[in-house]
């Protein structure tokens, strides 16, 4: 079997607990940003979970009331989109003037910057002798932006702030008595990945009077049938690459799950994919939750839908709908454009907080025929939505794995490059002539890559491998050891080495490494920025002393490239913020990094983005270089500039930045991320305003400059548009 060397050290687990609410987190789901909180406002303490990307280690470290440092802990949150949503901010503004008629008390849960604690008190108009407003919020930064908005709008007195979880406030210790009325908006892209039927069955059970008014009032999920050979290859790996006939299988013939993405609904920009998708069916009704009763648990709905067209189903795409009053006159919508609404419809413009969701139909989809009947079962968690889809001639089964054999959950986006022939064909060009040379070779696979891993033995069956998978661990292994025959090659070949200390000549038998190699990818790191991957470079550093003169590193060099983009929708969901509803909000913007008029020495965060996902955008320049980082050798300051000469004439909103990863020394195999390519997350530097620029003109060129500091991973990045 595959061994193990396992020097593996014991860490703390820890409970993470980010807001008023008992699921509810103000970070983005779906990403991995290397930034958690813990907080206690008794010592007015942040206890930032910190993460290096350079060494992957992570560590709890205090802040003590420092903004700079709330700032980088709140700028890659969603607050900030979420405030720049009008028609959000609309839709609840003319919900609690309509609900809230005369004074009583009112429970704000997950508040946030208190914007809909506000709009309540005014709802009550002039008398406050019978109004009270709570609001709750447990992550204490956004706490103490509360307080500064409340204060700027004259309400302090008027909003009392519970610095806990809704599950944790008790009538008669915390509140006076139960509440009439409930405004809340714990709403993630799926509708209950922030905890809302918890939150509301707590609510309903201790915290709210019998039949209280809400706002919201209702909200109904939908979906759609849908063929796209886009968000297959993001799932189905068996198929896709068995048209790379590298003789590479990452999934065997008759273990089809061994290798998959997880079973959920993925947060998606799919107006982005609407010329690429085939439209199988009518939009179709699947949940409803009433904020007013206590819900359930669990739930399941069984449809019968009719196709409209012939094709192979290959996704469901859903989306819901927000009734914020009783009636049903004020709507908010995160439906694709496709869908079309009547005119009373909230749909809002490009945002990046409500996203519509992605269920993949296993393998290659289901094939149906215009006007099959395809027979629709959903299931609802607390937390969860799953669906399963089948026709009438074939058995309904939920995908279910939680009993079978071994697999390995990736993301989306790495199954479908680990699928991509041109991508597979580059890695193995690369590692065949880097092993021409080489007899006997010993090769460490310095990330988590499990590709590179059998490939190596593939090509080189004198060869030994040591893995290190410091994201996989253990999972790697076992991936291994549960491939290695269908791959050919013996198991004694291949180590995976477990230990957190670096890897020393005692782990090798006192021989030196040949080849070291990465894609580079680190398991977890997907929502991170570009050179955050880098730490590739550091391990090739911390293992100078193991590696053989002449050693082979692969890739060999990473090349920061940058170009100037049009970006309207995602910069006007990043822009200083000043009233909302009437209500002053100016006060957040540089602890959001809001893009504006900052104060000196702040700046709008580099932030990681789908490119391809965000609404309108434009290239208005060539790719330029920035800078180089040779990984051949110890890992080093470094430093570029250069002018980026417009080739279009239009807005410029900012830049878009990504590494290209040179796999060969004659550059003849580089693997670009760029803004072209749809698998990997870009570096956005947006402008602190839009600048218009000509291809010929006055604003025909900019200047950028980056500098990389080794220590810490971290890019700084400077511009002037001339």
């Amino acid at each position: 079997m595959i061994s193990l060397i396992s020097k593996t050290l014991k860490t703390p687990s820890f409970l993470i607990r980010l807001s008023s609410t008992i699921f509810h987190s103000p970070f983005p789901l779906f990403a991995s940003y290397p930034l958690r909180a813990m907080t206690s406002e008794s010592t007015q303490r942040v206890f930032q979970f910190k993460f290096n990307p350079l060494t992957g280690n992570a560590e709890w470290v205090v802040i003590e009331d420092d903004q700079r440092e709330e700032t980088a802990l709140l700028a890659s949150t969603s607050y900030l989109d979420m405030l720049n949503d009008s028609t959000r901010n609309k839709t609840f503004r003319e919900a609690i003037d309509k609900t809230i008629t005369k004074p009583c008390h009112v429970l704000d849960i997950g508040a946030g910057t208190g914007l809909l604690s506000m709009m309540a008190v005014r709802a009550m108009g002039a008398d406050k002798s019978e109004a009270s407003v709570t609001a709750y919020e447990s992550y204490l930064p956004m706490v103490k932006l509360m307080r500064k908005v409340l204060h700027i709008n004259g309400m302090t007195k008027d909003v009392k702030i519970i610095n806990k979880r809704s599950d944790e406030v008790e009538v008669g210790v915390d509140i006076a008595s139960r509440a009439d009325v409930l405004v809340t908006e714990i709403l993630d892209s799926e509708l209950l990945g922030e905890g809302l039927i918890p939150t509301l069955q707590h609510a309903h059970d201790k915290l709210l009077v019998d039949k209280p008014l809400t706002v919201p009032y209702r909200v109904t999920t939908y979906g759609q049938l849908v063929e796209s050979t886009f968000l297959w290859k993001l799932h189905d790996l068996h198929n896709n690459e068995a048209t790379a006939m590298d003789g590479i299988h990452l999934v065997p013939t008759g273990s089809d799950t061994i290798l998959r993405v997880s079973l959920q609904q993925y947060p998606m920009h799919c107006d982005a994919l609407s010329r690429e998708l085939k439209l199988l069916s009518e939009p179709f009704k699947i949940f409803e939750f009433d904020f007013g009763e206590r819900p359930a648990s669990h739930g399941e709905t069984k449809l019968v839908i009719k196709a409209t067209d012939d094709g192979r189903v290959h996704a469901v795409v859903s989306w819901w709908i927000l009734q914020l009053d009783h009636e049903g006159a004020i709507l908010y919508s995160t439906a694709p454009r496709w869908i079309g609404s009547p005119s009373k419809m909230g749909i809002a413009d490009w945002c990046d907080h409500w996203k519509q969701c992605v269920w993949f139909i296993p393998g290659e989809g289901m094939p149906i025929s215009k006007g099959e009947e395809v027979l629709f079962h959903a299931f609802h968690t607390e937390t969860r939505i799953l669906y399963n889809v089948a026709t009438q001639a074939k058995e309904m089964k939920l995908q279910d794995f939680s009993n079978t054999d071994f697999h390995l959950v990736l993301p989306p986006e790495r199954i479908a490059i680990y699928g991509d022939r041109k991508w597979r064909s580059s890695m193995v060009t690369a590692l065949r002539n880097a092993l021409q040379k080489s007899v006997d070779p010993l090769c460490v696979v310095a990330d988590d890559s499990v590709f590179l891993t059998l490939l190596v033995a593939h090509l080189s069956k004198s060869s030994h491998i040591l893995s290190l998978f410091p994201g996989l661990r253990e999972r790697g292994a076992q991936y291994l050891r549960a491939v290695a025959t269908a791959n050919g090659f013996a198991a004694d070949r291949v180590e995976v080495v477990l230990k957190r200390k670096n890897l020393t000549l005692d782990d090798t038998c006192q021989r030196k490494v040949d080849l070291l190699i990465g894609e580079p990818y680190y398991h977890g790191n997907d929502g991170m920025l570009p050179w955050q991957n880098l730490r590739f470079w550091k391990e090739r550093t911390i293992l100078d002393s193991v590696l053989a003169n002449g050693a082979v590193v692969i890739p060999c060099k990473a090349i920061l490239r940058a170009c100037a983009m049009s970006l309207p929708d995602l910069w006007k969901s990043r822009c200083c913020l000043n009233k909302i509803e009437g209500f002053d909000h100016s006060v957040v913007n540089s602890t959001l990094g809001a893009c504006g008029e900052l104060p000196a020495g702040r700046e709008v965060p580099l932030l990681p983005f789908f490119i391809w996902q965000c609404g309108e955008t434009q290239v208005l320049s060539d790719t330029v270089t920035v800078m180089d980082f040779d990984l051949t050798k110890p890992m080093s300051s470094c430093y570029g500039k250069v002018q980026v000469e417009f080739t279009k004439s239009g807005i410029c909103h900012g830049f878009a930045l990504w590494i290209d990863w040179v796999m060969d020394t004659k550059d003849c195999v580089v693997i670009s991320t760029g803004s072209d390519q749809r698998y990997w997350k870009q570096g956005v530097k947006l402008l602190p305003w839009p600048v218009e620029v000509e291809n010929r003109g006055e604003r025909s060129s900019a200047i950028i400059e980056a500098s990389f500091d080794p220590s810490t991973g971290e890019l700084t990045f400077n511009h002037s548009v001339s």
